[in-house]
């Protein structure tokens, strides 16, 4: 399916009173696809798998801002350390040791969002509160971190059309969000909430979402 131009002007006029930035949630889609949205003024793009965006990213326009989107391995960090713009899925501090390890290397910071698990399924990650103040504490207390910058929250709602659980998930998501901002002063540019996608991204900015990701909308259906 070709892009549909005219839904990608509604959802930036949607996303524009509120400041939200718009993540066009590119994979398994084609090169000529995402350039595209490229051509129209399109620059985040999110990728969830590194083989995908690693052979994707030398063909593209090198001003694009990719955004790591899906669940990260430890061993495949070193793959998109050189370029990425930032990572959504940071959801243990022995990933956070690796990515700030290889942003080192890379002489960069890296951006990142903690990965917070809000939904009511099993088969999402990401951090439980506790967990989350945890890493929060480490960081904010050890001087090794020097190389990541710790950017905001990122959380994935439950598949389902159920808005009053989808409006409580994205709530306590933005709460956290909040209760973070306080606790952590220290952390001067943590100014991102990303949550929202395709099927609930309007109900996400309305709960305090100032990121979202949207795929299908733009790109059609995945085969």
């Amino acid at each position: 399916m070709a892009i549909d131009i005219n839904k990608y002007h509604s959802i930036q006029q949607a996303l524009q009173p509120t400041h939200t930035n718009l993540v066009a949630v590119s994979k398994t889609k084609p090169v000529e696809d995402i350039l595209t949205l490229y051509h129209l003024g399109q620059r985040d793009f999110g990728e969830n798998y590194v083989q995908e965006l690693i052979e994707k990213q030398p063909q593209l326009p090198a001003d694009i801002r990719w955004h790591f989107i899906g669940h990260l391995q430890k061993n495949k960090v070193k793959y998109i350390a050189p370029f990425v713009h930032l990572i959504h899925s940071v959801d243990s501090l022995t990933l956070l040791a690796e990515i700030n390890k290889h942003a080192q290397k890379n002489n960069r910071k890296i951006d990142c969002l903690l990965e917070v698990f809000i939904a009511n399924e099993t088969t999402k990650f990401g951090l439980n509160d506790e967990e989350l103040f945890e890493i929060m504490s480490v960081i904010n207390n050890n001087a090794e971190y020097q190389s990541i910058q710790i950017r905001g929250l990122m959380g994935m709602a439950s598949f389902t059309d159920d808005t009053t659980q989808l409006q409580k998930e994205f709530q306590y998501l933005h709460q956290l969000y909040e209760t973070c901002q306080i606790q952590f002063p220290y952390f001067t540019q943590f100014n991102i909430l990303s949550m929202g996608m395709s099927s609930d991204y309007r109900l996400a900015i309305a709960n305090g979402s100032n990121m979202v990701r949207i795929g299908s909308l733009l790109f059609g259906a995945r085969s």
